[in-house]
C-alpha cells in the first residue's frame, strides 16, 4: 500500500499566467477566429498583388464615406464597451448596462451601414477576385458583429438580473474582448479592402 496521499479531485491547481480555464479557452477561441481572417486576408493579398494583373483583378472605384463612418462607429463602440466593463469593475451597474446598450446600438448601426453598402455596391461576388474577397471578408466580419451584438444582448439581460460583480466579471470581460477583436479585424479589412 502506498503511503502517498491521493490528491482530492477538487484540488485547485493554478493555471499558467494565473488565467482560469475559461480565460484560456476564450483566448484560444479568439486566436482561432483570428487565424481564419489572417488566412483569408493573406489569400486576397496574394491574389491581388502577386498574381498577374487581369481584368478579374481590377479593383472597382470605391466610395469611402459609408465605410469610414462605419469605422468610426465600430471603434467608438469598442471604446464604449471598454467603458462599460470599467463600470462593472467599479461596481457601477448603471454604467455597465448603459455601456452595453450603447455598444449594441452602435453595432446595429454598423450592420445597417454594411447592408446599405452591399445594396449599393457597383460589383457582385462574381465580379472577380476583389468582389469575391470583399463580400467574403466583410460578410464573415458582419457575421461576427451579429454574434457580438447577440453576446452583448445576453450580457445586458444578465447584468439587469444582477448576475455580475467585480468578483464575477469574466463573462463581461469575454464580451468586451470579443468586441475588441471585431474592431481590430475591421481595421485590417478597412485598410486592406478600401485603402490599399
Amino acid at each position: 500500500m502506498s503511503t502517498s496521499a491521493a490528491v482530492p479531485a477538487t484540488a485547485h491547481h493554478p493555471a499558467p499566467f494565473g488565467w482560469s480555464v475559461d480565460r484560456w479557452g476564450f483566448n484560444l477561441f479568439i486566436v482561432s477566429e483570428a487565424i481564419i481572417f489572417v488566412n483569408l486576408v493573406a489569400g486576397y493579398v496574394y491574389l491581388r498583388w502577386i498574381s498577374p494583373v487581369t481584368p478579374a483583378m481590377v479593383v472597382p472605384p470605391r466610395e469611402l464615406i459609408v465605410p469610414s463612418v462605419n469605422t468610426v462607429i465600430l471603434i467608438g463602440s469598442g471604446v464604449v464597451a471598454h467603458w462599460a466593463q470599467g463600470g462593472l469593475a467599479r461596481g457601477r451597474r448603471g454604467r455597465l448596462e448603459g455601456g452595453l446598450i450603447a455598444t449594441i446600438v452602435l453595432g446595429v448601426l454598423f450592420l445597417l451601414g454594411q447592408a446599405y453598402e452591399y445594396t449599393h455596391a457597383p460589383f457582385t461576388p462574381q465580379s472577380g477576385t476583389y468582389g469575391a474577397a470583399f463580400f467574403t471578408l466583410t460578410g464573415l466580419h458582419g457575421l461576427h458583429v451579429v454574434v457580438g451584438v447577440c453576446f452583448l444582448f445576453v450580457l445586458l439581460l444578465r447584468a439587469r438580473a444582477g448576475a455580475f460583480s467585480a468578483d464575477h466579471a469574466f463573462p463581461v470581460q469575454a464580451g468586451t474582448l470579443y468586441w475588441h477583436f471585431v474592431d481590430a479585424v475591421w481595421i485590417v479589412l478597412f485598410t486592406t479592402l478600401y485603402l490599399l
